[in-house]
This record gives C-alpha cells, structure tokens and sequence, in this order.
C-alpha cells in the first residue's frame, strides 16, 4: 500500500525562497554561509593597508593539515575540507546546522601582492593570511620641488 505524503506548503515555500535567496546572492557576487550539496562558502573579509593586504576567513573547527592556501600576484584561494562528525552506536543526532564538507574560495585582490613573502596563522576558528604588497602597488610620496 502507498504511503500518502502530507502536503507542507510552508516547506516549499522556504525552499523556493533559499532559491531566490541564491539567485540574488550570485547576481550581486554575495556569498552566503551555507551548505550546497557537500559545499559550503565560509565567510572572508579582505583589508588593505599601507604595506599588505589581510585576508581572513572564518573556518572553526579546522585543522591545519585540512586547509591549503595559493596565492598569485592578484588573488588568494583558500581550500579545504571540514568532516563530518560519524554517528557512533548510542548516539543519534536530532540536528545538524554546522557546515560540513569541502569548500574553496578564490577571492581576486585589490592591489599586485608578493606571493613569496605571504604569511599565515590560525586562531579561534580564523584563518588570517598577510599578503605583502609588491613595490608597485605601495602608495609613493613625491617631493614637490620649489622653484
């Protein structure tokens, strides 16, 4: 015998509204925090100063060996994967809401870095990336000759 299935309206609503949501967030180049079929999008923040450009990325729960970083002389791309915790026998989780899975963002920057003389640290679930400015990029004073 068929099992009927229960007709939820406000299910498909909140689905078709995640698909807007996605639509709009692609067309205006915003990335949301979310899960897409074993993908997640972790949040990055990119601040230029004087000498380098910084580059933060929230990724808790990480491990080093899980994440790789490549830089080139205009954009950064972050990678890795975070796992999964396993149901183990005794346990039953009634929900999960934490990102899991692998996730890579590749983010063009503001000015020309060093790729050679980046730097990286990891702490309380934020990857912090210091990319040195190259020669060309860095703002230069001219003197201004009296006559």
């Amino acid at each position: 015998m068929a099992k009927i299935k229960r007709w939820e309206p406000f299910r498909e609503l909140e689905s078709f509204k995640r698909s807007m949501e996605r639509l709009f967030d692609s067309f205006f180049g915003r990335y949301p925090l979310e899960e897409y079929e074993g993908f997640w999008t972790p949040p990055v923040d990119i601040e230029e100063t004087e000498n380098d450009v910084v580059v933060r990325i929230e990724i808790p729960g990480m491990k080093k060996d899980d994440i790789k970083i490549k830089t080139t002389g205009d954009s950064i791309t972050i990678s890795g994967e975070k796992r999964h915790e396993s149901e183990e026998k005794g346990k039953h989780f009634h929900r999960i809401e934490r990102a899991y899975g692998r996730f890579e963002r590749t983010v063009p920057l503001p000015v020309e870095i060093e790729p050679d003389k980046a730097r990286a640290s990891y702490e309380n679930g934020v990857l912090t990336v210091t990319l040195p400015k190259s020669e060309k990029a860095k703002a230069k004073e001219i003197e201004i000759e009296v006559k």
